[in-house]
C-alpha cells in the first residue's frame, strides 16, 4: 500500500495542494480557487479534489494525514487568523475542519514556517539545526529553526520579519494596516512599488514605463535589468540593500548558520543575492561576519510549499508523535 501524506498550501488567489510520499517526492499536484467566501464551501471543494487525486492515483493508498501551510497560520491552534489576503474574517479552525473531513492527522502553519519544515527535511538544511528560510512571493514570509525546532512562539505566531518595520513612523502602506513593514519594500510587490518610485523620481529612460502596475511581474524587471536597464538594476540593488540589512539584524536572535531565501523574487539570482549578501556583511555585527551563508533554496521550487505542508506530518512522524493506524 502506497502511503502519502496530502501537503497544501493555501495562497490568496489559489490553493495548491498534492500528494507526497515519505521521501518527500510529490506524486500529483492541482489547485482550486481560494476566491469562495463561504468556508464551509471551499472545504467541500477542497476536500472533492483531494479525494479525487487520491483515487486518480490507480493503486491502493493509506493518506498518513495532512499538511497546510497558510498567511497568518497558527501551528499550536490549526487556526487561520485574520489573514488580509484571505476570503474569510475572524479566526478559521481550518485544521480541525479538515481532519472532520478526512479523520486522519491534521497540522497547520504559517506558509513560511511550512517551507522551513521543507527545507529542514529534504533541501540544502537538511543536518542543520539553526537556519532562517525567507519566503518571498507577494509578500515577506519567515520561518526561524533553532537548535532543531522550529519556533512558534507562545502564540504560534513567532518569525514575522515581512512585518517588522523598515521605516519607522510612515513609509509604505502594508496591508496589515501598518505603514513601513518591510515586506512592502523587499517582495515582488515591493521590488515593483520600488520601480515605479524610480519612474516618478527620476528622468531615467526605462523599458518598464510602459507596463502597468498590474501587468509588471518580477520576470519582467529581471529581464530588464539582464538588458542594461537602469531603473530595474537600480530597483534590485534598493531591494538587496534592505533586504541585507534587515537580515543583519535577524541574526543577532538566533545566530543561524545559513539562511535560505525563496520564492518568485529568489528566481532573478545573482540580481537579489549579490546586493543581499553585500549588504549583509557590511551591516552585520562583526562577530557574525564571515560565518553565515545566503542561499538559495534546495527545494525543487514549483512545489516548496507543497512539501513543506507535508513535512508537518513526516515530521511528526519521525518523531513518533503520530502513529498511522
Amino acid at each position: 500500500m502506497l502511503e502519502l501524506i496530502v501537503g497544501i498550501d493555501i495562497g490568496g488567489t489559489s490553493t495548491k495542494f498534492g500528494l507526497v510520499d515519505t521521501s518527500g517526492k510529490v506524486l500529483m499536484h492541482s489547485s482550486i480557487a481560494t476566491d469562495n467566501p463561504d468556508i464551509e464551501g471551499y472545504i467541500s471543494e477542497l476536500t472533492t479534489a483531494v479525494k479525487r487525486a487520491v483515487d486518480d492515483i490507480g493503486e491502493s493508498v493509506e493518506l498518513l494525514g495532512v499538511g497546510i501551510g497558510a498567511p497568518n497560520g497558527n501551528y499550536r491552534k490549526g487556526t487561520i487568523e485574520d489573514a488580509p489576503n484571505l476570503p474569510w474574517s475572524g479566526t478559521i479552525p481550518l485544521a480541525d475542519m479538515l481532519e472532520k473531513q478526512f479523520n486522519i492527522p491534521t497540522k497547520l502553519t504559517n506558509d513560511a514556517n511550512a517551507a522551513a519544515m521543507g527545507e529542514m527535511m529534504f533541501g540544502g538544511a537538511k543536518g542543520m539545526r539553526d537556519f532562517i528560510a525567507i519566503t518571498l512571493g507577494t509578500g515577506l514570509g519567515s520561518g526561524f529553526v533553532a537548535n532543531g525546532e522550529l519556533i512558534q512562539g507562545h502564540d504560534g505566531h513567532a518569525g514575522e520579519l515581512g512585518h517588522i518595520a523598515y521605516k519607522i513612523g510612515g513609509g509604505r502602506l502594508c496591508k496589515c494596516g501598518k505603514k513601513g513593514c518591510l515586506e512592502t519594500y523587499v517582495s515582488a510587490t515591493g521590488l515593483k512599488r520600488t520601480v515605479y518610485k524610480l519612474l516618478a523620481d527620476h528622468h531615467m529612460d526605462s523599458e518598464l514605463k510602459r507596463y502597468s502596475f498590474d501587468e509588471l511581474n518580477t520576470k519582467m524587471v529581471a529581464d530588464a535589468a539582464l538588458n542594461g536597464d537602469k531603473v530595474a538594476k537600480e530597483a534590485f540593488d534598493y531591494t538587496g540593500k534592505v533586504l541585507g540589512a534587515k537580515l543583519a539584524d535577524a541574526v543577532g536572535h538566533t545566530s543561524p548558520e545559513a539562511i535560505f531565501i525563496m520564492g518568485g523574487l529568489a528566481k532573478a539570482g545573482d540580481l537579489i543575492f549579490k546586493p543581499t549578501i553585500k549588504h549583509f556583511e557590511k551591516n552585520l555585527l562583526h562577530i557574525f561576519q564571515g560565518k553565515i551563508k545566503i542561499l538559495p533554496s534546495e527545494l525543487d521550487s514549483t512545489h516548496t510549499p507543497i512539501i513543506g505542508a507535508a513535512s508537518l506530518i513526516l515530521e511528526d512522524i519521525k518523531n513518533q508523535k503520530v502513529v498511522p493506524a
